[in-house]
């Protein structure tokens, strides 16, 4: 049994991960004492930007944050770049730890679990090595890769650029859903080894159709666990059950929904045309955060993050929520944005 993380959400090829420790710790900037914080949110969803917070050593850059953020147990966070960076962990005060999975530069999902006491990264790797591209990767929190995905020739694949993945996430049993959210918007139904065993949905607007797959999410505030999905150009979140069938349109009228990230009962919605949106648990929003009047700063990936007020998003990629309701925000930048709300007690 899968033991699933809310802070998301076959051959196994032994392949070690390239790592890079830096030391000493680079310690992200904090907020002076005299300097008003800069506050965004409302009511119970009020939060305080907290400056520097991921910053990285002299020389080094996040080539961009086309990607994901994810947590493991220990509290560190994993942030996902754009580049032969890899993939960012952090300790809590946001200070550089290491890099790993550099030989995979473009990881676009990152899904944590923990199975029989171990942890993992379930994720979806756009480039990889010159040989792999669009691939399934699942990785120990080290980087280490246990497992590989490519395109099912079952499932009619023919052409590499068929396979455009997004996201991917496991379900309870030990199944792999793997969504092909730039390609045919299809979602893809694997067994624990990696075995293809079927796909559903298709591309269109009607009702049990995807455009844009971009972002998979267990689901488990209701009886029967759902998978949540990011309809991301119908502008809406959709419901699946594990067996495919079309469930329900959970909210509509989104602004690109990208991925989701649960506190309890609530949802917390990155959106790729500037906001952060919170559902509570009959998924009605309650909060934005981040929302950005400035519409021509709306998915503008060639946008520089210096000309965008720290209190905003231009195009809210990966998000997280972690175990103290902080909230992490990813830009879809060619430069890297990454973010860190603070909670504020009110």
């Amino acid at each position: 049994m899968t033991k699933f993380n809310r802070r998301a959400f076959m051959s196994v090829a032994g392949i070690a991960a390239t790592e890079t420790v830096f030391s000493p710790l680079v310690s992200a900037r904090t907020n002076r004492s005299d300097a008003p914080a800069t506050l965004t949110g409302n009511g119970e969803w009020t939060y305080e930007v907290v400056p520097g917070w991921g910053s990285l050593p002299s020389g080094m850059s996040f080539g961009g944050t086309h990607g994901a953020v994810a947590q493991a147990n220990a509290g560190n966070i994993y942030v996902s770049t754009q580049s032969a960076t890899g993939v960012l962990v952090y300790n809590r005060s946001g200070s550089l730890l290491r890099t790993i999975a550099n030989a995979y530069p473009e990881v676009h999902s990152m899904v944590h679990a923990e199975e029989h006491g171990e942890e993992f990264f379930y994720t979806t790797v756009q480039k990889g090595t010159p040989a792999e591209n669009w691939l399934f990767i699942k990785m120990k929190t080290d980087g280490t890769v246990v497992m590989k995905i490519t395109a099912p020739r079952e499932a009619g694949f023919k052409t590499p650029n068929e396979w455009r993945l997004t996201a991917a996430v496991p379900a309870p049993d030990g199944s792999i859903f793997i969504a092909n959210g730039y390609g045919d918007s299809r979602i893809f139904r694997f067994d624990k080894h990696g075995n293809y065993k079927g796909s559903f949905a298709e591309k269109g607007n009607r009702e049990g159709q995807l455009d844009c797959s971009h972002g998979l999410t267990l689901d488990l505030r209701y009886r029967q666990p759902l998978l949540m999905v990011c309809d991301r150009e119908n502008r809406r979140l959709c419901h699946f059950d594990l067996d495919g069938k079309y469930v329900g349109t959970v909210a509509e009228h989104l602004r690109r929904p990208c991925q989701v990230s649960f506190s309890g009962d609530y949802a917390v919605v990155s959106e790729l045309e500037g906001r952060v949106t919170v559902l509570d648990g009959d998924n009605v929003p309650i909060a934005f955060l981040g929302d950005n009047p400035q519409t021509t700063q709306w998915a503008n990936y060639e946008l520089d993050p210096h000309d965008i007020k720290a209190d905003l998003f231009s195009a809210a990629h990966g998000c997280l929520v972690d175990s103290d309701r902080n909230i992490f925000v990813s830009d879809w930048n060619r430069t890297g944005r990454v973010t860190k709300l603070a909670r504020r007690r009110i």
